[in-house]
């Protein structure tokens, strides 16, 4: 029988993290469909999973995996699911769902190589901007990008804490070589961890006529479990504070605005980043993933080459640290932005800059992370 949290110090892969941190955090749920370079999560969390008291299931496929998670946390479980670009792309309308019902799910991606079938075994950052704009409507999505084992163990405690908080799908944006690589990961006892559960309704059942009221100032209403005498109601559908459909332009504006502002109102908040170096920077690296990993030695190098070079580490994608972007752009020189992909989040970058600066792309298509050298040469050609 294996403990709930196994505490102490371990070597383990970045996906094995993912999946004791999910543990750690009281997932109790994983509905998932095999696919690479996540499967060890899956293959994890069906040993572990039903030895703390949860329940794993293979699904047919990504989409009935998406919505089972969905209906599992209705019911009162922490649940998740995992999954690479193909899976990903499948997911897109019950995440959008998941928004809309405000449903607390967690969602891994752990990115490789595409489009399409691409490259299932290697590297790659191209689902950044799907994390943000895959589903359709407006809505804000909370994205955490680990850089190490340790990091996706944290970072998916992090989403769960989140996602009950809020009531809302976040998603944990890996990549194939964080998932895949060895390193210390360290785990906390469980009293040490700071573990959220979901805001109960104050009212018996009997009394809670209104399910989905909030106030100005929270605006994340109670969530009744489905099965405990409660009456839910469930819809992706345009609704009141009934749970009931509302087929007009200011229902939907009224209600809309609520689950983006309840996102919104706490960015600075959510927004995470390691700066390291920028105070005096002519030039700022911005990076996240395993590609901030590679800027760590480029920007070493540059330094002790005499060149002022600072990194900014994104830890959080979305909501994406716009103010903090802005400031940078207005004392660096340039602004470097490499990324697995041939451009997303740099464009992200040159929005927040305003045009105070120059931001400069460097892009490699996926298979590989950039290699340190390319780094630095940009560097070193925005220095001349």
């Amino acid at each position: 029988m294996y403990d709930r949290v196994l505490s102490g110090i371990h070597f383990m892969s970045g996906n094995i993290a993912c999946a004791e941190g999910a543990i750690a955090a009281g997932c109790r749920f994983f509905a998932g469909y095999p696919i690479t370079p996540s499967s060890e999560i899956a293959e994890r969390l069906a040993a572990r999973l039903p030895a703390v008291g949860g329940t794993f299931i293979q699904m047919e496929d990504e989409l009935a995996s998406s919505i089972a998670i969905a209906g599992a946390s209705w019911g009162g479980l922490k649940s998740m699911t995992a999954t690479s670009g193909p899976g990903f792309s499948l997911m897109q309308e019950h995440i959008g769902y998941a928004f809309m019902t405000e449903t607390p799910v967690v969602l891994v991606d752990i990115q490789r190589g595409g489009p399409s079938t691409g490259l299932p075994t290697l590297v790659g950052q191209g689902d950044m901007m799907q994390a943000r704009w895959g589903s359709h409507g407006d809505y804000e999505m909370i994205a955490l990008c680990p850089a190490s084992p340790q990091e996706l163990f944290d970072f998916t405690l992090r989403a769960f804490n989140l996602a009950e908080r809020f009531r809302t799908p976040v998603l944990v944006m890996s990549d194939e070589v964080v998932g895949h690589m060895v390193e210390r990961v360290e785990i906390p006892t469980a009293e040490a961890l700071e573990i959220v559960e979901r805001h109960q309704p104050p009212s018996p059942p009997e009394e809670l006529t209104l399910p989905y009221h909030t106030d100005e100032v929270n605006r994340i209403p109670p969530m009744a479990p489905a099965g405990e005498g409660y009456r839910v109601n469930m819809t992706g559908l345009t609704h009141d504070e009934r749970g009931y459909p509302t087929m007009n332009a200011e229902g939907q504006d009224r209600l809309v605005r609520r689950l983006v502002g309840k996102i919104r109102q706490h960015a600075d908040e959510l927004e995470l980043c390691v700066e390291d170096g920028i105070e005096d920077a002519d030039v700022v690296v911005i990076a996240y993933g395993i590609t901030a990993r590679v800027s760590q030695g480029a920007v070493r190098r540059a330094r002790e080459a005499g060149l002022k070079v600072g990194l900014l580490r994104l830890q959080v994608a979305w909501p994406f640290p716009d103010a903090r972007i802005a400031r940078l752009a207005e004392s660096a020189r340039a602004l470097l932005v490499p990324e697995i992909n041939l451009g997303q989040l740099v464009r992200e970058v040159e929005r927040a800059a305003h045009g105070a600066t120059r931001v400069v792309a460097v892009s490699h298509a996926g298979g590989h992370y950039p290699a340190a050298d390319t780094i630095l040469a940009a560097i070193e050609e925005v220095n001349k």
